[in-house]
């Protein structure tokens, strides 16, 4: 697929259209391009720590002028799992409250403590995360609890070159206390891809995936049959693309190579 023939491009936010709370360059142009050649851009995220409209709230202020549904979260996918598992299931959750808020909405019961026994433990970017919500999760794992995690991320970038440990990170400890690993639901996992489909009725042949990191944004190419496009703005050097066997259908420094590339 040729990338000017793309008709939606899946956009991941975090190194990818920012950095912290820093637009990066040609972000407003690419977007623009995009509406302008009458075709479709979604920002996909595996950061599971907000909800859409936090991201739609951090996005206008970046001067990004999108909706709350042109937003889609590996949160918002793992809720869109857990629904066809089993509707209202009751939920040991590791989240923010701005997560925990979408599952109340969606009618899961979320267990706080070890008084009732959930039917699945769910891992997401808990960026309020407890010791105590550690151990009781790790206690369940080990009791055969269902587990799922909302993406593997290990880091989240930020300015500077600098990161903020992430969900994947947290996956690690808890095998390390378990052996226990969990279901994966969004990049590079296909169902993050397949509840997008889904939602606003797209064609697999239509999308390329567009991200910063070889293991999620990339790989999710491949696993859900994607175009995959890597920006070497955020988590990916160079040098890791040379030595990863990991590889992406188009390459570009940034999303303003990307913009001029659909623009010729």
């Amino acid at each position: 697929m040729n990338i000017k023939d793309i008709k939606c491009f899946l956009l991941d936010m975090d190194g990818t259209i920012y950095l912290g709370d820093k637009l990066i360059d040609g972000s407003l142009q690419f977007l623009d391009t995009v509406k302008k050649q009458r075709k479709k851009f979604l920002f996909l995220t595996n950061n599971s720590s907000k909800n859409k409209d936090a991201y739609k709230e951090k996005l206008n202020k970046l001067g990004c002028e999108v909706d709350a549904e042109d937003v889609f979260s590996s949160g918002e996918a793992t809720i869109i799992y857990l629904n066809k598992l089993k509707p209202g299931a009751k939920v040991f959750l590791l989240a923010t409250p701005l997560l925990e808020k979408e599952f109340i909405k969606a009618g899961f019961k979320l267990i706080k403590d070890r008084s009732e026994k959930p039917d699945f433990v769910v891992l997401a970017f808990d960026t309020t995360l407890t010791y105590e919500k550690l151990w009781i999760a790790c206690d369940l794992i080990r009791e055969g609890v269902e587990y799922i995690a909302t993406h593997p991320d290990f880091n989240c970038p930020l300015e500077d070159n600098k990161f903020m440990p992430d969900t994947g990170s947290m996956i690690k400890l808890i095998e390390g206390s378990t052996g226990k690993k969990p279901l994966v639901i969004g990049k590079p996992e296909k169902y993050i891809i397949d509840a997008v489909i889904e939602k606003y009725n797209l064609k697999r042949e239509d999308i390329a995936m567009v991200g910063d990191r070889l293991y999620t944004d990339i790989a999710v190419g491949k696993n859900a049959g994607i175009t995959s496009t890597l920006v070497m703005s955020g988590e990916t050097t160079e040098d890791m693309y040379k030595k990863s066997d990991i590889k992406a259908d188009y390459v570009f420094e940034s999303i303003k190579e990307l913009e001029e590339a659909i623009n010729k």
